[in-house]
């Protein structure tokens, strides 16, 4: 295997690893919602995730549900289901 081909292994590599983390990350913080979380998972996402990322990731989750429970809320009262 020459170097370019070493340098191209690497670099997809470390593509597929940046995607990880993310993925890693909204599932942590979707478990987290449900409170259901693993001893061990919760410890390798204290040593592995990006407390930032995890923040971000949070603020943004919990942005989601706020505006599909609104959404949900506006259709029910304008459905007449409330009455």
């Amino acid at each position: 295997m020459s170097e370019v081909d070493g340098e191209r292994e690497s670099r997809a590599g470390s593509g597929e690893r940046r995607k990880l983390p993310l993925r890693r990350t909204l599932l942590a913080v979707v478990w987290s919602f449900f409170g259901v979380r693993k001893a061990k998972d919760l410890e390798r996402d204290v040593s592995e995730l990006k407390p930032l990322h995890v923040v971000i990731a949070g603020v943004l989750v919990a942005a989601l549900f706020v505006g599909v429970l609104f959404v949900l809320v506006q259709w029910v009262i304008r459905s007449g289901i409330a009455a």
